[in-house]
């Protein structure tokens, strides 16, 4: 799913039109259809917003890592944290993970988080 399918769904699931979330992120109307079709891209501060609106990160509105929608940034950071601070350690049978294995290794913990954090 790409940004604007992502923003489209957000909207709708809000019950929100093109032009309410335009005034909300006080841009205009046809600025959210081209982000929704995909023919304009939002600026980075437009992206904090609409992230920050609708409670997402901004790893999920990018379509990065396996982020759910219901995740926010203190769940990313947390996540992120955890990784960062472990990364040194992944070792198997005593080697080193090469860079590729560590990003396995990433995405199966990420994936294992979602799954035991789900906030429904």
């Amino acid at each position: 799913m790409g940004l604007g399918s992502r923003i489209r769904e957000l909207r709708k699931d809000k019950k929100l039109t093109q032009e309410q979330l335009g005034k909300v992120l006080n841009v205009s109307k046809a600025s959210i259809s081209g982000y929704e079709n995909e023919t304009r891209e939002p600026d980075s501060k437009s992206l904090v917003k609409i992230a920050e609106y609708f409670d997402v990160s901004l790893d999920y509105l990018l379509g990065k890592n396996q982020t759910p929608k219901w995740a926010n940034k203190k769940d990313t950071n947390d996540l992120e944290k955890f990784l960062t601070d472990n990364e040194g350690s992944m070792t198997y049978g005593g080697e080193d993970l090469t860079e590729e294995e560590k990003e396995q290794v990433r995405v199966a913990m990420t994936t294992i988080f979602w799954k035991r954090h789900k906030h429904d």
